[in-house]
C-alpha cells in the first residue's frame, strides 16, 4: 500500500495547488496565533481541493471552537497539537481525529506505548512528531522507538522530514504516511517546488522499494 503524505502549514494557494499536483492525500492549515504558518478560517474555506482531504491543526482552542473552524474552513478533520484528551476526541468525532503524540516526551517505552493504547480507540489517525511539543521545527526523531511500539491504526511520522532523509527514515520507522511541513520550504509557511518536487520522488522511491 502506497504512503500516505500530507504536507502541513499550508498559507498560499499556489503551494495547495503544487502539493495536488504531486499528489499529496493532506493538507495541513495552522489554526495558532503563535505559528508563522497561523492562517484563518476565511483561507482554508477559500482553498477548494480536487482530492486532498483538508486538516485543520489545533493546539488551545475549545471543542466547540474546532468544530466551528471545521465547519467554517470547510476542513475533514482536526490534528489534535495540544494536551487534548480522549473526551475532546469524543466530541469532534473519532473518524475526524488526527492526533499527535510526541515520542521523546516519554521516560519509557511501556509509557510511550499507553497513551499510544489510550488514544488508538479515539481517532482515525495518530501522528508522531520529533521534539516535546509543537511542530515544523525541523527537529527529527530516533526512529528505533517504532521497532517497540505496536501501533493498531495507521499513523503519520513527522519531524524534519525532507528529500534527503526520507528513505531511510521510511526505512527505518515504516509508517503509513509522512507528514512534510519544514523540510520543504524557503521559509515558514512559504513552500519550496523543488523541495516538495524531491520529497515526493523520495516517497514513490520508498514505494517502490517496499513493493518490491
Amino acid at each position: 500500500m502506497n504512503l500516505l503524505v500530507k504536507v502541513c502549514g499550508m498559507t498560499r494557494a499556489e503551494d495547495v495547488e503544487a502539493c495536488e499536483e504531486l499528489g499529496a492525500d493532506f493538507l495541513g492549515f495552522i489554526f495558532h496565533q503563535s505559528s508563522p504558518r497561523c492562517v484563518d478560517e476565511a483561507f482554508a474555506s477559500s482553498i477548494v481541493t480536487k482530492k486532498a482531504n483538508k486538516v485543520g491543526v489545533f493546539v488551545k482552542q475549545s471543542a466547540a471552537e474546532v468544530l466551528a473552524i471545521l465547519k467554517n474552513g470547510k476542513i475533514d478533520y482536526a490534528q489534535l497539537h495540544g494536551g487534548q484528551n480522549e473526551e475532546f476526541c469524543n466530541a469532534i468525532g473519532k473518524n475526524r481525529i488526527i492526533k499527535v503524540l510526541w515520542p521523546q516526551r516519554y521516560d519509557s517505552v511501556k509509557e510511550f506505548q499507553e497513551d499510544i493504547d489510550r488514544f488508538t480507540p479515539h481517532c482515525t489517525y495518530l501522528l508522531f512528531d520529533a521534539g516535546s511539543s509543537g511542530g515544523g521545527h525541523g527537529k527529527t526523531l530516533d526512529f528505533s522507538i517504532f521497532s517497540e511500539v505496536k501501533i493498531r491504526i495507521p499513523w503519520l511520522l513527522a519531524g524534519g522530514l525532507s528529500a534527503k532523509n526520507l528513505m531511510d527514515a521510511i526505512s527505518a520507522a515504516k509508517p503509513s504516511g509522512v507528514d512534510l511541513n519544514s523540510g520543504v520550504e524557503v521559509s515558514p509557511g512559504i513552500k519550496d517546488k523543488y523541495k516538495l518536487s524531491a520529497a515526493f520522488v523520495s516517497v514513490h522511491l520508498a514505494n517502490k522499494r517496499n513493493q518490491s
